[in-house]
């Protein structure tokens, strides 16, 4: 059974910080690529950043670039969202997804994910 549990969220300042972790089970997880995901009231869900099992190839959305880095325990098999310079416009659920290789990882997607997590909330108040 597929599982990825996310953990880490909760409430902050704008400027702080948070770190978002991805516990993965239930399959190899050397097959998948890796990515955070966002939604915010009443918009569309977002993709974030994604990462390969490798770690050679990492893609981060523009909005979070800078501020935001993915990156993964292998001997988890868990990944990580670490979020710095937090603004309000970050507020939003995130969520943990799985998808098989093959695809340049910055293609996000959410259609061409297989499997999700049930999300943390992230509120930065101003």
């Amino acid at each position: 059974q597929v599982q990825l549990v996310e953990s880490g969220g909760g409430s902050v300042q704008a400027g702080g910080s948070l770190r978002l972790s991805c516990a993965t089970s239930g399959f190899t997880y050397s097959r998948n690529t890796y990515g955070w995901f966002r939604q915010a009231p009443g918009k569309e869900r977002e993709g974030v950043a994604a990462i390969s099992p490798s770690g050679l190839s990492i893609y981060y959305a523009d909005a979070v670039r800078g501020r935001f880095t993915i990156s993964q325990d292998t001997a988890k098999n868990t990944v990580y969202l670490q979020m710095n310079s937090l603004k309000p416009e970050d507020t939003a659920m995130y969520y943990c997804a799985s998808r098989r290789l093959g695809f340049p990882v910055s293609i996000m997607n959410t259609y061409d994910y297989d499997y999700w997590g049930q999300g943390t909330q992230v509120t930065v108040s101003s």
